[in-house]
């Protein structure tokens, strides 16, 4: 039986692909082809357009403690303008695909999540976690920053005070205190974990693919724009959803169950 490779991708008909981390003996500490991987992965899942939800997770007990050190000396050994060109042309445009890919991304966050691979999990759309999680953004022990856009996302999750304060830190967030300041949606048993992540993205796929897609659209939006123009926006959204086949359909069946009376309340 041959070697599995250090990321797996695996693609249901319910359409959900899901996205694993597969390196356990290293706690899925990220190689560059790794980076690499992960990238194509989540553009091949963006362009293809019979997955409708992207599930993230980690095996073993780790989701993932960030770079592999090895790797990680060998850069600290290149010029400044060759370590900013490894993020910009590889970590960077991981970031940037799955903002712009349009379809939701759900973390399953198992055991340790430190440096890159926090930050990893701050770029899904939704954070599940298990009871045993904890979160470490631990590069200022290290004299570095946050390198994959944590000191992007994590503001906008827990507000700047909470924010700063992890960063300036570098202490450990448990999965209790994770919940409470709003980093995940919610903790789990760790053995339910996968069964409950993988529900939430099959529910999230059975619904209309042009409304998920809309309503994921609109809110990163409206973090930038006036209450003008995003209203401006909602309605030329709202419109075009109105015509769509999908529409018409739904409410159609929604009219039937009407008469008969099986509304819900």
């Amino acid at each position: 039986m041959g070697e599995q490779p250090n990321i797996l991708y695996t693609q249901e008909e319910d359409g959900v692909a899901t996205i694993t981390l597969n390196r356990p003996e290293k706690l899925n500490a990220f190689t560059h082809a790794m980076i690499d991987d992960w990238g194509r992965y989540i553009a091949d899942a963006g362009n293809d357009p019979a997955v409708k939800v992207v599930l993230l997770a980690g095996s073993g007990r780790a989701f993932c403690v960030g770079a592999d050190a090895d790797e990680m000396d060998s850069r600290g050994k290149q010029d400044e303008l060759a370590r900013k060109n490894f993020l910009w042309q590889h970590v960077h445009k991981i970031a940037l695909t799955m903002e712009r890919m349009d379809k939701p991304v759900i973390a399953a966050v198992n055991g340790l999540a430190r440096g890159a691979g926090a930050d990893m999990a701050l770029m899904c759309d939704i954070r599940i976690a298990g009871e045993s999680t904890s979160f470490a953004w631990s590069y200022v022990n290290l004299n570095v920053i946050a390198g994959d856009g944590g000191t992007y996302y994590l503001p906008k999750i827990i507000g700047m005070p909470r924010a700063l304060e992890l960063f300036w830190t570098g202490r450990t967030v448990t999965a209790v205190e994770a919940d409470r300041i709003g980093l995940v949606n919610r903790v789990v048993p760790d053995a339910d974990l996968s069964a409950v992540s993988r529900t939430l993205a099959k529910q999230i796929a059975a619904q209309p693919k042009d409304s998920i897609q809309f309503y994921r659209r609109a809110a990163y939006q409206g973090e930038t724009q006036t209450l003008y123009s995003h209203l401006d926006m909602i309605s030329s959204h709202m419109a075009v959803l109105r015509g769509t086949p999908e529409n018409h359909a739904r409410i159609a069946a929604f009219r039937e169950q009407r008469r008969k009376g099986k509304v819900q309340k």
